[in-house]
């Protein structure tokens, strides 16, 4: 019998690139408070009146050319998502249980965390896959495990981890997949873009009332102030790979995508620094995205090809995107390292 259970948490995926799984998937993605941070009817108006049905099938057809063109065996990021459940099973032994469960759609926390109760484990140490702690990521997989746990009438011990944006095996992951791509070319610039935030979100996490002032500067350096600032931790991520890299502060850039709608998002826009790049003369760029430890849209679609044609449309001549973590096995000894450590 276990004495440990490992709970990863992940995103989620849609079912299936259908339409009507697309819809279901982001009806409850979308309406999760920590998300969508506004008063809960206007959030059910915009969301389910304006954003759902309009959204869910260009999202069906994105999904589907995803999974058909890019990755044959489904959803990449439930695809690995089980792979890493199991070779992490077998790395760790029988005394653990190894479960994967997604915030949104399949397979439930619900189901993970009553399988990892039913199996008799004393602790459960929570693993959500999310490098950088974010509200509406990390924070509302954390809050929907509790609200779970609490069901329950005896409760074993729980940790959990609320980021490894610095843990130096997941920069070493990230470093081995990036040398490997500037063995085979030298890159004018290596780009580094992660998953963008609207700027309310961070700003409701700060308690010194400093947050992006000076243009954003105050995250060039993290402290206890703003450990837990989801773009601090972010140029922090950049700052530790790069210097593994050798970089100069000049060779590289940390920027933001995925932005939404009309309200300041986090700084500086991918798509804008992209366009400033190729005016300077860059020709080739190495775009990694170290918020993401799966492919899925957001790095194989939106990286892999819509940056791709901004860049080359710009006057670019080579865009390369560094691969996920995915089943990378250095990541999967971070894995077991956070499995046992804590």
């Amino acid at each position: 019998m276990p004495n440990t259970g490992i709970l990863l948490v992940n995103l989620g995926t849609p079912d299936s690139p259908s339409t009507k799984d697309v819809r279901s998937y982001l009806f409850q993605f979308l309406n999760d408070p920590r998300v969508i941070d506004i008063p809960a009817v206007l959030r059910w108006i915009l969301v389910n009146l304006i954003i759902v049905p309009f959204r869910a099938p260009k999202s069906a057809k994105i999904y589907k050319e995803l999974w058909e063109h890019y990755h044959p065996n489904g959803s990449p990021l439930y695809f690995y998502g089980r792979y890493i459940e199991k070779e992490l099973q077998h790395l760790l032994g029988n005394d653990y249980k190894v479960i994967l469960g997604m915030r949104y759609k399949n397979p439930p926390i619900a189901s993970a965390i009553k399988t990892l109760m039913e199996s008799g484990v004393k602790k459960i140490v929570v693993i959500p896959l999310f490098p950088q702690y974010a509200s509406a990521s990390t924070g509302s997989a954390l809050e929907e495990v509790m609200k779970e746990l609490c069901t329950y009438q005896i409760l074993p011990e729980v940790k959990m981890i609320s980021n490894f944006f610095d843990n130096p095996i997941f920069i070493k992951s990230f470093v081995n997949l990036t040398k490997k791509e500037m063995d085979k070319c030298e890159y004018d610039h290596i780009l580094f873009s992660y998953h963008g935030l609207p700027e309310r979100q961070i700003r409701k996490g700060d308690c010194t009332n400093t947050c992006l002032t000076n243009g954003g500067s105050c995250c060039d350096t993290i402290h206890n102030m703003n450990y837990f600032c989801y773009r601090a931790q972010c140029f922090a991520t950049t700052r530790l790979i790069a210097k593994e890299l050798n970089l100069k502060e000049n060779q590289y850039s940390t920027c933001f995508q995925s932005r939404l709608g009309r309200d300041p998002w986090i700084k500086p826009y991918t798509d804008d620094v992209i366009k400033q790049l190729a005016a300077k003369g860059n020709k080739k760029i190495l775009a990694l995205v170290p918020s993401f430890i799966s492919d899925c849209l957001e790095t194989t679609i939106e990286v892999g090809e819509e940056y791709k044609e901004i860049f080359m449309e710009a006057g670019g001549q080579q865009w390369q995107m560094v691969q996920s973590l995915n089943d990378d096995p250095t990541w999967l000894q971070c894995l077991k390292e956070m499995a046992e450590n804590n």
